[in-house]
């Protein structure tokens, strides 16, 4: 387990490391940034982060972390937009379609090579190593 970061900016930083993981196309909810960074961090703090970004919106993929049930949280300054034009779906309600582009999260060895942690496997996943069976 990673030392916990000795400030908020240091903080702040881990967070833009594991949003910026986040393959265009998929997208993570701020619960899964949150477990990636670990080390106390919670859905709340990835927000603040995310809201802190200013010029780094540039190059953080901001647009990518949305809620636990597929929607924007923010006002969206484009947020959809920017979605949809890395390929992103989203249902009749406007919510990303989860089962489509949810990441699954970074893999392991960058994890442990990071000080991050990797994501639980999510019901009705299927691991890698069965996918390069077939």
């Amino acid at each position: 387990m990673s030392t916990p970061p000795r400030d908020e900016r240091e903080y702040f930083e881990r967070i833009y490391t594991a949003v910026e993981q986040v393959p265009p196309g998929q997208v993570a909810t701020y619960g899964d940034i949150a477990t990636i960074v670990g080390d106390g961090c919670d859905a709340r703090i990835v927000g603040h982060a995310l809201g802190a970004l200013g010029a780094r919106s540039a190059t953080v993929p901001w647009q990518r972390v949305i809620n636990r049930n597929g929607g924007i949280s923010t006002s969206g300054y484009g947020q959809r937009e920017a979605l949809a034009a890395e390929g992103v779906t989203f249902d009749e309600r406007g919510h990303v379609r989860m089962d489509a582009h949810h990441w699954q999260g970074p893999s392991e060895q960058w994890a442990r090579a990071h000080g991050f942690q990797t994501l639980p496997a999510r019901p009705g996943s299927v691991p890698d190593a069965q996918l390069r069976l077939f």
